[in-house]
């Protein structure tokens, strides 16, 4: 038994099936969230009070780099995958929805690189 209607069949109306894609994403970005802020939370704890050299030194450690790298990426894509759902929910004109979705990926694309060059920067000596 077949619940579709013949004007859903033949306007090819249906699931766009990526909902589950970003679900997954959203999930999967919270749970490598959690030890990488964890390990900054206690990494600037044990830093509190270290001068600018030993900062950089520290930053500049090839593992500290990447996870650094790791964490920013990280919270960007998690935090533009949830402003996503945001926006798709509560902002009701289609114009309007569409360009601050594409709003909130510009930025935290651009937020994202700026952080991963400062990154880059510090940890390459530049």
């Amino acid at each position: 038994m077949r619940y579709r209607t013949p004007t859903k069949n033949a306007l090819g109306l249906g699931s766009a099936k990526d909902g589950v894609h970003h679900w997954w994403m959203q999930r999967m970005t919270a749970i490598a969230l959690v030890p990488l802020v964890l390990w900054f939370s206690f990494s600037l704890i044990s830093y509190a009070g270290a001068d600018y050299h030993t900062v950089t030194a520290w930053i500049g450690s090839p593992l500290v780099a990447v996870l650094l790298i790791a964490l920013i990426a990280s919270v960007f894509y998690h935090a533009q995958l949830g402003l996503q759902v945001v926006l798709e929910d509560y902002v009701h004109l289609e114009w309007l929805r569409i360009a601050s979705i594409v709003a909130v990926k510009f930025v935290t694309v651009l937020l994202a690189l700026a952080g991963i060059l400062a990154v880059l920067r510090i940890a390459l000596g530049a």
